[in-house]
């Protein structure tokens, strides 16, 4: 009959690993869409995207390349988004929260032409670093790229990515985060690959 009491505990994550210890972490990222126009316009668009690998450390820059083909009656603008998925599970439920990290727009492509457009996509030195294999909690990042047409929807692809802390001088190998205070550390990466969620972990979101 009494009321439920809550504790809070701390603890901390220590990260060891960079891109060179974990082969996945190297693996480039590919996507594509198309899609054919209906109302108040006509023709088709298609984009591919591809970036270079899947880890990339706080303040480095995610090269974008976009071949964008543009065979509508309208002119199309690419919009680049990276956001943030923290998953909570605890009594069997799961809280998801998402938070936009960045959101850029490119030039826009004119109609009845292709380009190839390509983008540094510059992710801020304060970006937490992803986790990926814990039970209770998982921070996770998207890169969505998608088109933006008017008076439809507009086609995107989502690229998983892994964001790994700042590179340390040598003497600072196993710097530690508190997850209370803000900030963490990705686990080792030896554990990573078997632990990466795919795609479909985000279908149903709004984000």
């Amino acid at each position: 009959m009494r009321a439920d009491s809550k504790a809070k505990a701390h603890f901390t994550l220590v990260h060891n690993g960079t891109i060179d210890s974990d082969l996945m972490l190297k693996a480039p990222q590919y996507g594509n869409t198309e899609k054919k126009m209906k109302l108040f316009s006509s023709g088709a668009v298609a984009m591919d995207v591809n970036i270079e690998r899947t880890g990339y450390h706080q303040g480095e820059g995610i090269k974008v390349v976009a071949n964008i083909q543009n065979s509508s009656s309208r002119d199309i603008k690419p919009k680049y988004h990276l956001y943030e998925k923290r998953s909570y599970l605890a009594k069997g439920k799961r809280k998801v929260r998402t938070t936009d990290i960045l959101k850029e727009v490119g030039d826009a492509v004119p109609p009845s032409g292709g380009q190839a457009v390509t983008r540094i996509i510059n992710i801020p030195s304060a970006t937490l670093p992803s986790i990926l294999n814990c039970k209770v909690l998982k921070r996770e990042y998207r890169l969505r790229v998608s088109l933006d047409i008017k008076y439809a929807s507009d086609p995107e692809i989502k690229l998983p990515i892994v964001i790994l802390q700042a590179l340390q001088d040598p003497d600072d190998a196993y710097p530690q985060f508190s997850m209370f205070s803000g900030s963490s550390a990705l686990p080792p990466a030896n554990g990573i690959a078997g632990m990466y969620p795919s795609l479909t972990d985000f279908e149903g979101s709004s984000c």
